[in-house]
């Protein structure tokens, strides 16, 4: 993907529906948006484009990349998920194996509660809503979860169409959890909610043994991507 800043090289950016009815593009000064790939940058829904557009008329001088994560992720629907779509989906369902919500403390008790009380009632959701059954261990050490399960949880991943899943990689790996990713896919959880469901441990030891600049860094970042994340699913409609 571009990361590096460039010159603004145009004036106004705009969005378009494409002549087929295909879908919809980002104009700038009239021409058409291609990924950094250079592929064809076609998108589905005109909220989505004009959201884009919004970002490429909010740049300065310079056009800075990383204030964009609206088109960083359309593009990275073209540009990476779609050439490497089952790649992605095999990720994603590996996902089940080591699940954040599966991985439980043996001790203080509150953090015990706090985790029951946060993290199973998603797993509840997953195996009554979804038919996705994952086992619950203590500590860090590898489970084997059952291969029925995994099977019907890579299905929920292969349903989604590749802006789809973009979305849906982009919730999982900040989370590290596919249950969270598929509860904002689902409408289940909304994302604020969900990144704080991810985040439980850190939350605690932050409580438990005060803050720490670099790791409250780290989890700002994290989280303005993943509501960046669930701010692009809301764009798809």
């Amino acid at each position: 993907m571009l990361t590096q800043s460039i010159k603004r090289f145009y004036k106004k950016a705009d969005a378009s529906a494409d002549e087929t009815g295909a879908g919809w593009r980002v104009l700038l000064d009239g021409r058409a948006v291609k990924t950094p790939a250079k592929a064809d940058f076609l998108l589905p829904s005109e909220v989505l484009a004009r959201e884009i557009a919004a970002e490429w008329d909010a740049q300065g001088e310079k056009v800075q990349p990383s204030t964009m994560p609206i088109m960083q992720l359309a593009a990275t629907a073209i540009d990476r998920v779609r050439p490497n779509r089952d790649a992605v989906i095999a990720e994603l369902t590996g996902y089940g194996r080591s699940d954040l919500l599966c991985y439980r403390a043996s001790f203080p008790e509150d953090l015990i509660e706090r985790q029951a009380k946060t993290w199973q009632p998603l797993l509840d959701w997953s195996k009554n809503d979804l038919g996705v059954v994952l086992t619950v261990t203590e500590g860090v050490m590898p489970i084997t979860q059952d291969d029925h399960a995994l099977l019907r949880l890579q299905d929920h991943v292969e349903g989604f169409d590749d802006y789809y899943l973009t979305a849906l990689h982009s919730l999982t790996t900040i989370s590290g959890s596919v249950i969270i990713g598929l509860a904002v896919m689902n409408r289940k959880l909304d994302t604020t909610t969900a990144f704080e469901a991810s985040i439980l441990d850190e939350g605690y030891a932050m409580e438990k043994w005060g803050d720490d600049a670099e790791a409250i860094a780290r989890l700002d970042r994290h989280r303005a991507e993943f509501l960046a994340a669930g701010r692009y699913l809301e764009l798809l409609g």
